[in-house]
């Protein structure tokens, strides 16, 4: 590992190259804040995938084009004279001592719920009007289910143990079923979100993270059924000609791999 001098002459070289395209390249000139954001999204997204992987090399390359984008937004800020990458580096320096008076100030703090309670207490003292108002509005609906029920539960709006919400879970599914025997699809879709929002809120208490969870169940899902494709193309016969028992055979070995 490299010591703090040699991280910070790296960081240099990127300030650097970054000048240097935005200078001479014709697309790095063109680009916008508005045209990297779904550039930036999609980054964000493919090191969450390398994380799942735990493939160390891949994490260290997606934080590095992760890490570009800050360069890069930072140097269109600094050509309208709006910030540069000091003020954002100063900015978050100054966020995180604000926001750790049991680190750099007299407060003290036993664990980590004191931490996080005393986290949306300071952004409320800040001038927010709600805690959650830190939420983004666009991020997926299963993320944001995850960060309401965290930020709310910060301040002591929350369930005390598991088996609670547990029951919860229990009593939204039967309100769902109440509404599929009535067949009111609107209903069903409100009560469906209502067991799923439940659901993530299980997770928490279980300290499962459910995007992460449900990510492992994608990966695993489609491991299995390309085992179940090949061994399609390996009978030549396929999946389409297949009986489910038939399909079910290979999903069975699949499991076992």
């Amino acid at each position: 590992m490299s010591d703090k001098t040699s991280q910070l002459k790296a960081f240099e070289r990127l300030l650097i190259i970054m000048d240097e395209l935005r200078e001479q390249c014709p697309w790095d000139k063109k680009q916008t804040m508005q045209t990297l954001r779904h550039l930036t999204i999609e980054e964000v997204y493919e090191l969450g995938d390398s994380i799942l992987d735990n493939d160390l090399d891949e994490v260290k390359k997606e934080l590095g084009d992760v890490l570009l984008h800050i360069v890069f937004y930072s140097k269109i800020g600094s050509e309208s004279n709006s910030f540069d990458i000091a003020d954002v580096c100063n900015s978050i320096c100054d966020k995180l001592i604000d926001r750790h008076p049991h680190i750099y100030g007299d407060v003290k703090v036993e664990n980590v719920e004191d931490v996080k309670r005393n986290w949306e207490q300071l952004k409320l003292k800040e001038g927010k009007n709600s805690v959650l108002e830190g939420v983004p509005k666009s991020l997926p609906a299963m993320v944001k289910a995850n960060r309401i029920q965290d930020k709310v539960s910060g301040v002591g709006f929350d369930w005390e143990e598991p088996k609670q919400v547990f029951e919860k879970v229990e009593e939204e599914l039967g309100e769902l079923q109440v509404e599929i025997n009535a067949g009111d699809q609107d209903k069903i879709e409100s009560e469906f979100g209502d067991v799923l929002f439940s659901m993530i809120n299980y997770a928490r208490f279980l300290k499962v993270d459910p995007e992460s969870a449900l990510e492992r169940t994608n990966k695993k899902f489609i491991k299995r059924f390309q085992y179940l494709e090949q061994k399609s193309k390996d009978l030549n016969k396929p999946l389409s000609e297949m009986t489910l028992a038939e399909m079910d055979v290979f999903w069975e070995e699949s499991k076992k791999l």
